[in-house]
């Protein structure tokens, strides 16, 4: 019974998905005897927590008198430890505690400081009933870009490419399309869940990108582009005013509108390690690499990947670029029209 109802929760907070962060994505239950009453997730980010979310739906129906008598004999299922801390909100610890709920189930303990034990510790001092790790590989595994970007102080790193059917990555010249439509619309909506999107120099000259999200509803992502030495035109499509646009070179360190130009010294020494460090101080939670073959096998060869998205079309070419290649267990396979979908998982 306690896995149905945080299997809920897991659904619910990836309806946040490109919303909280630098939040976790989170979701919350609320169950009297066998039946849901409330629920909630995570507000995009400065808004209420997936707990607070819960309980309001639960006191705008009934009232918070019929509320509160309920919640007594409740028990609330949360996908990650209620935070401890004052942040953008209060405390959502503090909250269940008030509200007198008989009983907490939690997926997995928060790993940040002001947290980490501390959301657990206050519900149990209050007398509330306590039971942690229900699907907590699950829920890790939802809130994968929270906690990389916590304990490898670096944003989670997903990389996409699309390969033929015989493994050629691109054509020897010029471009050549390898995915279907519908796996095109797919990369939209990943997009729109990541904090950013990067690619090289050449993918920028010649697919001349704007990597924003078109094909999906959702938020741009910021866009990241390597160019050592600032030779892409200002009037390209990935300098356009629909996202911002971080450009790590070797020449200078400006700021013009949406444009954000940071140099790097020694430009080619540790070149992924001093990128993804500078968007882990600009709070940036994770980043979908869809550079082209160089680009990815710096990140690749560096070790810095944690999930490889890889497309593998149905036409065979016979020449061309080579597909980069990765080892990883797969945690997904499945068809996208007639494209083959792998997800794997670095190991």
């Amino acid at each position: 019974m306690h896995e149905q109802f945080m299997k809920r929760c897991l659904d619910l907070a990836v309806l946040g998905a490109g919303k909280t962060s630098p939040n976790p994505m989170v979701g919350a239950v609320i169950v009297h005897g066998e039946d849901i009453i409330g629920e909630g997730y995570t507000s995009p980010y400065g808004g209420p927590h997936a707990e607070v979310n819960a309980v309001r739906s639960v006191v705008e129906r009934l009232g918070e008198e019929k509320a509160r008598e309920l919640f007594q004999e409740s028990t609330i299922y949360v996908s990650l430890e209620p935070c401890a801390h004052f942040g953008k909100t209060p405390p959502c610890a503090d909250m269940i505690v008030e509200m007198g709920f008989q009983r907490a189930v939690i997926a997995c303990l928060d790993p940040f400081a002001k947290v980490n034990g501390l959301g657990l510790k206050k519900l149990q001092y209050a007398g509330i009933e306590t039971l942690v790790g229900v699907l907590e590989e699950e829920a890790k595994w939802v809130n994968r870009r929270f906690f990389t970007k916590l304990k490898e102080f670096r944003p989670y790193v997903i990389l996409k490419w699309a390969e033929t059917a015989d493994g050629y990555f691109a054509p020897l010249e010029g471009q050549r399309w390898i995915s279907n439509n519908a796996s095109k619309q797919l990369v939209h909506k990943w997009r729109s869940e990541e904090d950013a999107i990067l690619v090289g120099k050449r993918t920028a000259e010649i697919d001349n990108p704007s990597l924003t999200v078109r094909d999906w509803v959702g938020r741009n992502p910021k866009r990241i582009l390597i160019d050592k030495h600032l030779e892409i035109s200002t009037d390209s499509a990935i300098f356009d005013d629909a996202a911002e646009t971080i450009v790590f070179n070797a020449v200078k360190t400006d700021w013009q509108g949406n444009r954000k130009y940071i140099e790097l010294e020694n430009f080619d020494l540790y070149l992924p390690q001093q990128i993804l460090y500078q968007l882990y101080l600009m709070d940036v939670q994770s980043i979908l690499v869809e550079g082209g073959r160089k680009t990815l096998d710096q990140f690749i060869e560096a070790g810095l990947w944690d999930e490889a998205r890889i497309f593998t079309g149905s036409e065979s070419w016979t020449e061309g670029i080579e597909a980069p290649k990765v080892i990883g267990k797969t945690v997904e396979e499945v068809m996208v029209g007639n494209d083959n979908l792998r997800i794997l998982k670095k190991i």
